[in-house]
C-alpha cells in the first residue's frame, strides 16, 4: 500500500499521465520532429566523416532532448493546467504545494526518461554509433545529478504562465533557447562572443555537457584499440559539485519564488483568466 502522505504525490504523477495519454497523438508528433531533428544534426557529424564529431553531436542531441523536455513539462505544467480548466481548483486545493510539484517534477523525469530513449533507438537507423570504452554509467549520475537543477529552473520558469496566462508558455520557449544556445550543447562555449560566455557558467546543462563529454572519452585520443577512453567518475567531481550547488540553490529559490507569485495570483485573480 502507499502511504498516506505519498498518495497526494503520486496523484499528480498519475494525473499528468493520463493528461499524456489524453493527448498521446501530440507527443508523438513532437517525438518525431525532435528524431528528425536529432538525425538531422548528427548527419552533419557523418557528412564530415568525423566519427568522434558524430558522438558529439548525438551526445548532445540525447542530453538535451531528456533536459529540455524535463524542462518544459515542468515550467508549461501551468499552461497545461490552465488550458484543461483545473487551475483553480488545483491551487485552492489543501495540498501542500510542494507535494503538487514534486509530483509534476517526477513525472517529467520519467516522460523525459522515455522520449530520449525513443529517440535514441530512432537514431541508429540513421547514425552507426559505439560507445565501446564510454563511461555510460557515470553519464547516468550525471544526468541524474543535473536533473536536480533543470527541475529547480523549471520551478522558476512555471512562474511566467502565471504571471502572463497570454505569453507565459512563449516565454519559456525563450528561457529554453537561451539556455540551448549559452550551454554549449553542439560546439565548445569557447566559440561563443565574448559577451555571451560569462552566461554559459549559469546553466546545468554546461557543466553537465562538459561532464558528459570527458566520461565518454570525447576529450581524449582513441585507444590502440580504435574505442573510446572514457573518464572514470572521479575526473569530473568539480562538475558534480557544481550541479549538487545549482540544484541544493534552485529548487528551494524555485519553491519560493513560485508561492510568491501564487499568492500574487489569488490576490488578484490571475487564476481565473483564460489565455
Amino acid at each position: 500500500m502507499i502511504p498516506a502522505f505519498l498518495r497526494p504525490l503520486w496523484a499528480f504523477v498519475f494525473r499528468d499521465f493520463h493528461l499524456t495519454r489524453r493527448y498521446f497523438s501530440w507527443v508523438v508528433v513532437f517525438t518525431f520532429y525532435a528524431l528528425v531533428n536529432s538525425a538531422t544534426i548528427a548527419l552533419i557529424g557523418v557528412a564530415a566523416g568525423d566519427e568522434r564529431l558524430t558522438l558529439t553531436l548525438v551526445l548532445g542531441v540525447l542530453l538535451w532532448s531528456f533536459l529540455s523536455a524535463m524542462f518544459q513539462e515542468i515550467s508549461n505544467s501551468i499552461s497545461y493546467e490552465r488550458w484543461e480548466g483545473t487551475l483553480e481548483y488545483t491551487f485552492m486545493a489543501p495540498v501542500h504545494r510542494l507535494t503538487h510539484l514534486l509530483g509534476v517534477s517526477l513525472f517529467a523525469v520519467a516522460y523525459s526518461v522515455v522520449r530520449t530513449i525513443v529517440i535514441m533507438v530512432g537514431l541508429l537507423l540513421f547514425v552507426h554509433l559505439s560507445f565501446a570504452g564510454a563511461n555510460l554509467w557515470g553519464v547516468l549520475v550525471v544526468l541524474l545529478v543535473a536533473s536536480v537543477a533543470f527541475m529547480g529552473l523549471g520551478l522558476v520558469a512555471a512562474i511566467l504562465p502565471v504571471l502572463s496566462p497570454e505569453n507565459g508558455a512563449q516565454a519559456t520557449n525563450i528561457v529554453q533557447g537561451v539556455l540551448l544556445l549559452v550551454s554549449g550543447i553542439y560546439y565548445p562555449v569557447e566559440v561563443l562572443p565574448a559577451w555571451v560566455q560569462p552566461l554559459s557558467v549559469l546553466s546545468p546543462a554546461t557543466y553537465a555537457l562538459a561532464a558528459a563529454r570527458k566520461l565518454m572519452g570525447l576529450d581524449r585520443p582513441l585507444t590502440e584499440a580504435g574505442t573510446l577512453a572514457g573518464a572514470p567518475l572521479g575526473a569530473v567531481t568539480h562538475e558534480l559539485l557544481v550541479l549538487a550547488l545549482m540544484g541544493v540553490v534552485l529548487v528551494p529559490l524555485g519553491l519560493w519564488i513560485f508561492g510568491l507569485v501564487e499568492l500574487w495570483a489569488k490576490r488578484t485573480g490571475k487564476l481565473k483568466r483564460t489565455g
